[in-house]
C-alpha cells in the first residue's frame, strides 16, 4: 500500500513539475516574441529620433537643386560623405511630383522611380514621435523609416530631400545578430524555466501532497471503521471545499447507519410483538378447533356453536391486526396518498359512532357525540379520516371500564375543525405520554398492565401527518385520556 502510494505521489510530482514547465516555456516563448517586436520599435523609432533631421540639415545647409535640376558636383559628394559617415542612410533627391532624380547608391539596386509623395507631406506634417513609414526605393513594398525636408530656390520650391535611415545591409546585419540573439535568449529561458519548474513543483508537490496526506489517512480511519474521523476544517481553497465535502458525506453516513441501526432494532421488536400479538388468537383458534375435532361427538349443539363464535372473535381480532399491519406498512413506505375532498365531518362522525353503538350497548358504556351546530366543511381523505376515529375509539374502548363513557367532541377553530376524543379509562402516565404514538409500543402501567397500544396510535399519527396535522394527549392516572386534533377546513 505504502509503495502504491509512493508511485502515485511521484507521478503527481511529474505532473505537476511538467505543468509548471510548460508554463514557464510558453510564458519565455510569448516573452521572445514580444521582445522582439518591442526591440523592433525601439531601433525603428530610435533612428527616427537620432537621424530624423539629416534630410533638414543637407536641404538647409548645401543647394542640392539648381536651376531645378540636381547639383550633382555639390552633392554628391555632401551625400556620399553622409553615407560614409552612417552606411545605415541612403539619400535621393525628389522633385515635386515625388520623382526621385539622384542618388548615390547602385542604380541595379534601386527598383522604384518614385516615391509617394502624399507621405512624405504627411511626414512633414506630422510631429515626432508618431510620424509613418515611407516607400523604401530599393526594397518595394516594405516600409522603411526615412527623413525628408523640402528644398527651395529662389523662394519656390523645387524639390525634396529624402533620406532613408535604414539601410538594406544594416537590417541584414540586424537580423543576423537578432537571429542569434534570440536563440540564446530561448536557451536561457528555457533552462532557467526548467529550474524554476522544477523547484516550484517540488515545493507545490509537499505542500499540497502533505494535506492529501493527511486527509487520506482520516479517510482511511473512516474506511476501518472510525466513524468519528474527521478531517480538521483548516484547509483554504479547493482543498476546504473537500474537507467540508467529506465531513458532511461522513455526518450523514453516519447517521443512516445510525437510522439503518434503528430500524433493524425495530424490525426485530416489530417481529416478536406481531409474532405475540398473531400467536395469541392463532393459538385459541387451533385449541378451540382441535377440540371440536377430538370431541365433536361428544359436544353438544350449544358448545359447538359457542367454539365456533370463540373461533370467529379471534378470527375478527386476527383480521383486524393484519389490516392494522398491512395499512401502517404502506403508510410507512408512503404508498398512501391521501384523495381530499369538502365534507361534513359531523356526519362522518355521527355515522361512525352508530356502528359502535351496539358494541358500547354490550359493555353499558355511554358513547356520546357533542359537536357544535354549523361546522364548516373540512378537506380531507374521509377513508383515511374514518380510520383515525375507529383506531382513537378502538383504543377508547380498550382501556375503558365497563360502565364508563366515550365522548366525540366537534368544534369550530380558525384552521378548520378540532376533534377530540375523551374516555373515562384508565389514563396515561406522563412518562407513557411520550411514546403512545410510537410504532408498537407498550403500555406498562398499573391500572391495565396487559393491554398494549399497538400500531393503532402510530397509525394515526401518520395520517394526520399526511393532513399536515399533529395529534395531542391530555391524560392522568385513572382519570382518562383525551386525544384532539384538527382537520383542516
Amino acid at each position: 500500500m505504502t509503495k502504491r502510494r509512493s508511485i502515485k505521489g511521484n507521478r503527481l510530482f511529474w505532473k505537476i513539475a511538467a505543468v509548471f514547465t510548460g508554463v514557464l516555456v510558453v510564458l519565455g516563448l510569448v516573452f521572445v516574441l514580444i521582445a522582439s517586436k518591442f526591440s523592433t520599435s525601439y531601433y525603428t523609432t530610435a533612428h527616427q529620433e537620432l537621424y530624423g533631421d539629416i534630410a533638414k540639415h543637407l536641404a538647409t545647409f548645401t543647394q542640392p537643386i539648381r536651376n531645378g535640376k540636381p547639383d550633382t558636383t555639390v552633392t554628391h559628394d555632401i551625400i556620399h560623405s553622409t553615407m560614409v559617415a552612417n552606411p545605415s542612410v541612403e539619400v535621393y533627391l525628389l522633385d515635386t511630383a515625388g520623382n526621385i532624380t539622384d542618388f548615390v547608391v547602385p542604380d541595379t539596386t534601386v527598383q522604384l522611380r518614385r516615391v509617394d509623395l502624399a507621405i512624405v507631406k504627411a511626414w512633414l506634417a506630422t510631429k515626432e514621435g508618431e510620424r509613418p513609414m515611407g516607400d523604401n526605393p530599393k526594397v518595394p513594398g516594405e516600409p522603411a523609416i526615412f527623413s525628408a525636408a523640402p528644398v527651395y530656390e529662389n523662394g519656390r520650391l523645387s524639390g525634396y530631400v529624402y533620406a532613408v535611415l535604414a539601410s538594406e545591409k544594416q537590417r541584414q546585419v540586424l537580423a543576423a545578430l537578432n537571429s542569434h540573439l534570440y536563440i540564446r535568449l530561448s536557451a536561457y529561458i528555457f533552462f532557467v524555466a526548467l529550474a524554476v519548474a522544477f523547484i516550484v513543483g517540488i515545493i507545490t508537490f509537499f505542500l499540497i501532497t502533505d494535506s492529501i496526506r493527511k486527509i487520506a489517512n482520516v479517510v482511511q480511519r473512516f474506511k476501518e471503521g472510525d466513524y468519528s474521523a474527521r478531517i480538521p476544517e483548516n484547509a483554504k481553497g479547493d482543498l476546504a471545499t473537500l474537507t467540508t465535502t467529506f465531513n458532511e458525506m461522513a455526518d450523514v453516513i453516519v447517521s443512516n447507519f445510525d437510522k439503518i441501526t434503528a430500524t433493524d432494532k425495530f424490525r426485530q421488536e416489530l417481529i416478536a410483538n406481531v409474532s405475540h400479538d398473531l400467536r395469541t388468537p392463532l393459538s385459541i383458534m387451533l385449541g378451540y378447533i382441535e377440540t371440536m375435532m377430538i370431541k365433536k361427538e361428544e359436544l353438544s349443539g350449544t358448545d359447538k356453536e359457542r367454539y365456533l363464535s370463540v373461533v370467529h372473535g379471534s378470527a375478527q381480532k386476527l383480521s383486524g391486526l393484519v389490516e392494522q399491519l398491512f395499512q401502517y406498512a404502506k403508510l410507512e413506505a408512503n404508498l398512501v396518498t391521501p384523495e381530499k375532498e369538502p365534507f361534513l365531518i359531523n356526519e362522518l362522525a355521527s355515522d361512525i359512532l352508530m356502528s359502535y353503538q351496539l358494541k358500547a350497548a354490550d359493555r353499558a358504556i355511554l358513547l356520546h357525540l357533542d359537536a357544535t351546530p354549523r361546522l364548516p366543511r373540512v378537506f380531507a381523505d374521509i377513508a383515511l379520516t374514518e380510520r383515525v376515529f375507529q383506531n382513537l375509539l378502538d383504543n377508547a374502548f380498550k382501556f375503558t371500564p365497563d360502565g364508563g363513557s366515550i365522548r366525540v367532541i366537534l368544534s369550530a377553530e380558525k384552521t378548520g375543525v378540532k376533534v377530540q376524543v375523551a374516555d373515562t379509562g384508565a389514563g396515561i402516565a406522563p412518562e407513557e405520554q411520550a411514546y403512545i404514538f410510537e410504532r408498537y409500543k407498550q403500555l406498562h402501567n398499573e391500572v391495565s398492565p396487559k393491554k398494549g397500544m399497538g400500531i393503532g396510535l402510530a397509525i394515526v399519527k401518520k395520517i394526520l401527518e399526511l393532513h399536515h396535522t399533529s395529534i395531542d394527549v391530555i391524560s392522568e392516572p385513572g382519570k382518562g385520556a383525551t386525544f384532539s386534533f384538527v382537520i383542516p377546513a
